[in-house]
């Protein structure tokens, strides 16, 4: 019913141009609702891209409670006010909604580059946005909220396989929002002192040896499918352990205990130590990631945290697309399974890109020099 009211009474009219020139915008919204942690990172350059065009204009957000920790603090370059959204009573949506037009918006912006969430234009729609970009379809899949939109298009990024932050960039390309590649590289989480000063004393209390290497490893994610087995972490870790004398850290969020606990477990039995950061703001972890030498993770949103703070990585890809996901730059490299299935990937192959990526990119800023031939 109310996709058919909305197709008779809120089809949306031709586009006036005029309302995207600089001189006229001065409220824009974007709406990036859902709660995937990697989703909102991707679109930071989208944001910034938007920033960069409209300087002088207030931009909202509206996003997920998961994601306005690290979102609302990182993004505040680009943003001026988060608006969280949650599913709640009528009188709660209320209240959303007039919070929402507390601001006379020229533009509104729906950022569809996975899936098509009809919240997501509703809320687009009812915000008053005279300008309201986004999809016609993505890859042939017809967006039917389209109508609700009047700046669009129809894309397909499968086949030039784009990256993430590029299928948000086009959105914005619409209205003429990009960034030159310098400034897509310059772009990262910008951790806070305080940030900082927790990750010094963490690994001052738990890896005192500034000496040797420091390793992580996220053996979790949201995802059964993106999960390596945990014997494969084992023995990977156990190699690693054995070739370099690593301090070895797991990082856990809190629907990772349970893997986290056996991988512990099981390493303990070689007598391999290991230190478990869990519980911890997203933030702060990545503080800590961004102090240690090498980040070996499964797609989850721990990579991508990684990724913003510039950690060299070794990310893992099954069913997901590693040219659509993984963090890109020379200190990052992506794995991906032949056959789809994330555990086809051997525990050598991730064992030789993590030695050589160790010797390119790590060791030569060591004190200390080479210690891959190190044995323990």
């Amino acid at each position: 019913m109310l996709k058919f009211l909305f197709k008779i009474f809120g089809k949306s009219a031709a586009a006036d141009f005029k309302f995207t020139e600089p001189s006229i915008v001065k409220n824009i919204l974007i709406v990036r609702q859902h709660n995937q942690l990697g989703d909102m990172l991707c679109s930071v350059p989208l944001f910034a891209s938007v920033r960069k065009r409209y300087p002088k204009a207030h931009i909202t957000l509206v996003a997920s409670p998961v994601n306005y920790e690290i979102l609302f603090s990182d993004i505040n370059p680009y943003i001026d006010k988060v608006i969280t959204y949650r599913k709640a009573p009528l009188n709660k949506l209320r209240e959303f909604y007039a919070e929402l037009r507390t601001h006379e918006y020229q533009i509104g912006i729906v950022p569809s580059t996975v899936s098509i969430s009809r919240t997501s234009h509703i809320i687009n729609y009812f915000s008053g946005a005279k300008i309201r970009v986004g999809v016609r379809s993505i890859d042939g899949k017809v967006n039917v909220m389209e109508h609700l939109l009047n700046v669009k298009s129809d894309f397909n990024w499968d086949s030039k396989k784009l990256h993430q932050t590029e299928r948000n960039l086009d959105v914005g390309r619409q209205i003429e929002c990009d960034l030159s590649d310098e400034e897509k590289r310059k772009l990262m989480i910008h951790l806070s002192a305080d940030e900082m000063e927790f990750a010094e004393n963490y690994f001052a209390e738990n890896f005192y040896d500034k000496s040797r290497l420091v390793i992580g490893f996220h053996p979790g994610a949201g995802k059964t499918a993106n999960r390596w087995k945990i014997e494969n972490f084992r023995d990977l870790i156990n190699l690693v352990y054995q070739k370099t004398g690593c301090y070895v850290l797991i990082t856990s969020g809190m629907i990772d205990k349970e893997i986290t606990d056996e991988l512990k477990k099981s390493l303990e039995q070689k007598n391999i130590p290991v230190k478990i950061l869990e519980n911890t703001p997203i933030r702060k972890v990545g503080a800590v990631l961004k102090l240690s030498d090498l980040y070996i993770t499964n797609d989850t949103g721990t990579m991508h945290v990684a990724g913003g703070v510039s950690s060299n990585i070794i990310s893992l890809f099954g069913p997901t697309h590693g040219y659509e996901w993984a963090p890109s730059g020379k200190n990052k490299i992506h794995i991906q399974s032949e056959t789809n299935d994330i555990n086809d990937i051997s525990v050598k192959s991730v064992f030789d890109k993590s030695m050589d990526l160790l010797e390119k990119e790590i060791l030569p800023y060591k004190k200390s020099g080479s210690i891959i031939n190190q044995t323990i």
